[in-house]
């Protein structure tokens, strides 16, 4: 097998020919996706890997300097195209992953077909006019809680970014998806994701993109959504009546419905696709 896919220990099911590559987002691993995948193997080709350090990836290639910057991550997700030789891929990414899949995409973008950003936000950080959702002591505090007890954050985390309304089951699945990171890679990865500004390489992304967005997500507001909806070309907005951060996990219906559609679609027809 090759070194890469052994690194981010890479999982191809599927019978069709259509490629999608499901990118879980911070703290979790590709067992995130375990509520969608089935719905997408009879008409696709399902590509899973783990981010070096997360799930059942190889942790001795993780690297503090090449994953202090999302770059790093993105230029996994390129390595493992490459690798499989994949061509017109479907790229969905969860919270930070969206913006790892977008660098990925402006760094090969002629592999890309289409990137389907959820709970996606360019910046976390309030900044002047543009709301993130966090102020910089808010981020703090979350990196000192991760650095002091990451379980106990985990734990008390687990329900808040899920939404209180769900079944705890679902609560503890994501709990133990989080727990299973080790703790000093879980605060880099949350150091480079909440220190992140894409805000700027939006507008050079020329591939189609959808971005979903739950009604109500602590962690990435309806302003983030919007603003990624307006500032880059051919991005459509769906904003779905599932609520918080992890709507394919308490919502995978919802969210498969949005993924196909917005798949299925040539993207000539629609100049948004904007739901109250």
């Amino acid at each position: 097998m090759h070194p890469i896919l052994i690194r981010n220990n890479v999982k191809i099911l599927g019978e069709g020919t259509q490629v999608i590559i499901f990118a879980h987002g911070f703290g979790c691993a590709q067992n995130s996706w375990k509520f969608m995948t089935d719905a997408f193997l009879e008409d696709y080709k399902v590509v899973l890997f783990d981010y070096v350090g997360s799930g059942e990836s190889d942790i001795t290639q993780y690297d503090h300097y090449k994953y202090s910057t999302l770059d790093g991550y993105a230029s996994d997700v390129v390595e493992i195209i490459e690798a499989l030789n994949l061509k017109d891929v479907i790229f969905v990414g969860h919270s930070v992953s969206s913006m790892i899949g977008m660098i990925a995409a402006l760094q090969k973008p002629e592999a890309f077909q289409k990137l389907v950003f959820i709970g996606p936000s360019p910046k976390y950080m309030n900044d002047g006019e543009y709301i993130g959702g966090f102020e910089a002591g808010d981020i703090q505090t979350i990196f000192n809680s991760i650095e002091e007890d990451y379980a106990g954050w985990a734990r008390g985390i687990a329900p808040v970014v899920m939404d209180k309304a769900y079944p705890p089951g679902l609560f503890n699945f994501l709990q133990e998806c989080l727990e299973e990171t080790e703790p000093s890679i879980a605060l880099a990865f949350a150091m480079a994701t909440f220190k992140t500004d894409c805000r700027d390489k939006l507008k050079h992304l020329t591939v189609p993109s959808l971005t979903l967005q739950s009604r109500s997500d602590i962690m990435a507001p309806l302003s983030a959504g919007d603003f990624i909806h307006q500032n880059t070309p051919h991005n459509f907005l769906v904003v779905m009546q599932a609520t918080g951060h992890f709507p394919h996990i308490s919502e995978p219906e919802e969210t498969i419905r949005e993924i196909k559609a917005f798949i299925k679609n040539n993207g000539t027809t629609l100049t948004s696709m904007i739901y109250a």
